[in-house]
């Protein structure tokens, strides 16, 4: 459906230009760069997330620690979109719930493309930031310290003296009242790079993530995986406080464990044991290409396994649905969780699914065919050409309902990217939900796609005139 111009047209009355197009794939397959704001707690890292978006975002209080979790805000400066990555405080040393923020805090700076290190230029460097800088030294990552809390000219020479933690020049800002922070952000930007360039891809052992509600197995699975029959080629740590990644060999190829130190760790206190459990979750999950979520096939299946589940959705990775300990289960219980998986798990049947039982090794070989299927499904491409055909079929079978008296139309699609699939419709009207996963449905069964989310944006495009009128 081409006029000649390179613009796509329907029936004469729309139009979707090349530009639209170019500009979709650039924005759904660019990850934009992260930067991460990382510091001992209570130096500002908060305020100073909240004086970069410019708006109020990140929990701040006058009390060390409030931020425990590492979340992520989109930004932009001078034009440049990129993401900012709030984290709680980070002591190298920290013990018990501590360590397990700080934990979170070091999965920010293996994920990030740039780091801002917050220090408190009035009580200067201590022993911790001290630690802290030559971790990031060895980090191979751009890393700027903010010196922050100067407030005016006077603050400048307390600033100064950070030139002993070895990071390069200090950057005396105050986020509280932004003094500075411009010049910083302006720095940052001359070296981040354009996209992220911590996103999958690549070569090397594809990374996995272990992971499930507490007490489901991941640990025996991982010693089976790891065991006599499953050598450990090497275990890789980038610095002592990052969390250790274990490289297997299965079925003659290796595979890299993402965060099976923080997974195998036993939590000491049993006060926010859900929550530190769900840190270490995303953790993993962000810094792997595909997840097996295991779930104890003797129980029910319970909100933990689902809030697993939507995380490794959210994030876009392939999917393995591994149930454990088949061994306890019954002709009973078999038809209990057949219920229980029609019911619950409706909306992810495109999952492979392995029955195993990590104890006794049963059917753990079938982990490695179900891992590629899913991270072969996660790589694939369809051409636009097939996709557009395509939806003509399903369109002229099935059209989009009407909204608002006038019923849609698909113009256009395309593919903008793999790793999640992900497909931009340019459409003459807004596609309800229903119909969306209705498209989902048809490309999964035409094309596959097992083992992988799917994405599906929708552009409205004005009619052709409408923006001179």
């Amino acid at each position: 459906m081409s006029d000649g111009d390179g613009t796509w047209v329907d029936e004469g009355d729309w139009e979707v230009g090349a530009e639209d197009v170019a500009e979709a794939i650039e924005e759904a397959s660019s990850p934009p760069p992260v930067l991460a704001v990382v510091g001992r707690p209570n130096v500002g890292k908060s305020t100073l997330v909240n004086r970069i978006l410019g708006r109020r975002e990140a929990v701040v209080q006058d009390i060390p620690g409030v931020t425990r979790d590492r979340v992520s805000y989109d930004a932009s400066w001078s034009g440049r979109r990129f993401v900012v990555q709030d984290t709680g405080g980070w002591e190298p040393d920290a013990k018990g719930l501590q360590q397990l923020v700080a934990e979170q805090a070091s999965v920010a700076m293996r994920t990030a493309d740039a780091i801002v290190f917050v220090v408190d230029s009035v009580v200067g460097a201590t022993a911790a930031d001290e630690a802290a800088a030559k971790i990031l030294q060895r980090s191979g990552k751009p890393v700027f310290l903010a010196a922050n809390k100067v407030d005016n000219d006077r603050g400048e020479a307390d600033a100064a003296a950070l030139w002993s933690l070895g990071l390069g020049q200090p950057h005396p800002i105050s986020a509280m009242h932004g003094r500075g922070v411009a010049d910083l952000l302006d720095a940052v930007l001359e070296e981040l790079p354009a996209i992220s360039e911590m996103g999958g891809g690549g070569g090397g052992p594809r990374r996995v993530a272990l992971v499930g509600k507490p007490n489901v197995g991941k640990s025996s699975l991982l010693n089976r995986l790891s065991g006599d029959e499953r050598s450990v080629v090497h275990d890789v740590a980038g610095t002592t406080v990052d969390p250790v990644d274990s490289l297997i060999e299965m079925e003659g190829k290796l595979w890299r464990f993402v965060d099976t130190a923080g997974l195998r760790r036993k939590v000491g206190q049993a006060s926010g044991h859900e929550f530190y459990a769900s840190v270490r979750t995303h953790g993993a999950i962000d810094a792997a290409e595909v997840a097996i979520v295991l779930i104890d096939a003797s129980q029910p299946l319970t909100e933990q396994d689902q809030r697993v589940l939507s995380m490794v959705i959210e994030a876009g990775r392939a999917l393995v649905l591994a149930f454990n300990k088949w061994d306890l289960v019954d002709e009973d219980r078999r038809y209990l969780l057949d219920r229980e998986i029609d019911l619950q798990l409706a909306q992810i049947q495109w999952a492979p699914r392995v029955n195993i039982s990590a104890k006794t090794g049963r059917a753990v070989q079938k982990l490695v065919p179900a891992l590629e299927t899913s991270l072969a499904s996660w790589d694939k491409r369809i051409t636009t050409g097939q996709l557009n055909s395509f939806l003509k079929e399903v369109v002229a079978a099935t059209p989009p309902p009407v909204r608002g008296g006038k019923q849609p139309r698909i113009l256009f699609a395309t593919q903008a990217t793999a790793r999640p699939p992900t497909f931009v419709l340019f459409t003459s009207g807004f596609l309800e939900a229903g119909y969306r996963r209705f498209l989902e449905r048809r490309l999964r069964e035409t094309f596959g796609f097992e083992g992988s989310p799917i994405r599906i944006n929708v552009r409205v495009r004005e009619k052709r005139g409408a923006k001179r009128r």
